[in-house]
């Protein structure tokens, strides 16, 4: 059977939330959708819009066989917080993530820009597949951390001072630091005086960028520096070469999701 992707679109909004469950709950995935739609894909779209793509695109095209689901984390699973550490995932969230992770058929990965120990932390009891870092690390249930590409971290050293200087200037902004990354958060931030701070910090990253093996990568109030060749779509790619799967479902909220879009197999 060929595989089959589903990229959710964010131009819809899930109003008509008990035709959705209704749809979909014969396999017991309402709970997910509801918490992804209802309260991370508000947009400000007609209602009608949403339910014509939902009976045209997933009612009755949900695989009985192998599912992997490929799920992003801040912004999705998640609302932002103003401090990273703290958006922890809900009661809710748990449930369903255990509930999906339970079925054999399932193959759940939270494919995620967090590093190692926050993923660790926030879903180890759980039988998932995390990636951490946009690709640079993954870990199958029961198993150690494993990189998929071999990085070097020698360029922080000299990268630390620069974001220090920026964070003096901005009150709000904070360093993560990450086994293959940095970023520079600034949501708590000024708007008004981040707008030219950032603009600011963009051009000296280009400048220390440049031929370097280091892309600089920007999210939702977040800048982050990372070694260029691996991302979202690096982990995925690697999961899809293990096994072959009847249905697959990412979903994702900002452009480094991109990635994962773009790795369907090829009979799809």
């Amino acid at each position: 059977m060929a595989s089959r992707t589903f990229v959710l679109p964010t131009s819809f909004v899930a109003h008509d939330l008990a035709q959705f469950r209704e749809m979909l709950g014969a396999i017991s995935l309402e709970s997910l959708y509801y918490h992804i739609f209802d309260a991370r894909l508000r947009l400000g779209r007609e209602e009608n819009d949403f339910s014509r793509w939902l009976r045209g695109t997933v009612a009755g095209r949900i695989s009985p066989g192998r599912r992997l689901f490929l799920l992003d984390y801040d912004g999705t699973l998640v609302g932002f917080h103003e401090r990273p550490r703290l958006a922890s995932p809900t009661s809710e969230v748990l449930r369903v993530l255990e509930c999906l992770s339970g079925d054999r058929r399932n193959t759940v990965a939270i494919v995620s820009g967090r590093d190692r120990d926050t993923l660790g932390e926030f879903f180890g009891g759980l039988g998932l597949t995390p990636v951490a870092e946009h690709g640079v690390w993954l870990r199958d249930p029961g198993t150690e951390w494993r990189t998929t590409k071999k990085i070097s971290s020698s360029w922080k050293p000299d990268l630390l001072p620069i974001l220090q200087l920026y964070t003096d200037r901005l009150p709000g902004a904070l360093i993560e630091e990450k086994g293959a990354a940095i970023a520079w958060h600034y949501r708590k931030a000024d708007p008004e005086q981040a707008q030219v701070l950032v603009g600011e910090l963009m051009d000296h990253l280009t400048s220390f960028t440049a031929n370097t093996d280091l892309q600089i990568m920007q999210g939702n109030k977040v800048m982050e520096i990372r070694s260029a060749g691996v991302n979202k779509g690096t982990a995925v790619a690697a999961l899809l070469q293990r096994a072959m799967y009847d249905f697959i479902l990412p979903v994702g909220d900002d452009w480094t999701d991109e990635d994962v879009f773009q790795m369907p197999p090829p009979s799809v």
